[in-house]
């Protein structure tokens, strides 16, 4: 019996083999550099969409930190009541730009609606088994 050794794949001269197809898919993948730019890219893009505030549109009596934390912690309540109100908003404007919005902030997140911890399931396993006198 007699073997060819240099034609390893015979028959199968149209197939790849895994590790040839690895690497034309790896050629297809953008590197991590390339994702990273990407995302970079996409954040600084989105950075154009956000909202801005004159500052001479300020008033002196505008609602500050401590209202907007006010309105952060009460805003379940008032979201249902501007459903049916329409005088009533959940939002304060205008209002003193940047400590308003961190305040309504602290106020979602922490004392709020956002405070509320994760369903917690406490297990006691107790085992009630009589001890065997080993000998």
């Amino acid at each position: 019996m007699t073997f060819n050794l240099t034609r390893r794949h015979e028959g199968h001269e149209g197939r790849q083999g895994p590790m040839r197809q690895l690497r034309d898919l790896r050629a297809l993948v953008p590197s991590c550099e390339i994702k990273l730019g990407a995302a970079v890219a996409a954040a600084l893009a989105l950075t154009a969409c956000a909202a801005t505030q004159d500052a001479a549109a300020v008033a002196p009596q505008a609602p500050g930190f401590l209202l907007g934390l006010w309105h952060g912690f009460i805003f379940p309540v008032a979201w249902i009541v501007s459903l049916f109100m329409s005088g009533v908003a959940v939002y304060a404007v205008p209002n003193n730009g940047g400590w308003y919005d961190f305040g309504y902030f602290l106020g979602i997140v922490v004392f709020g609606v956002g405070a509320r911890k994760s369903h917690v399931v406490y297990r006691d396993n107790i085992i009630n088994v009589r001890a065997r006198k080993i000998d």
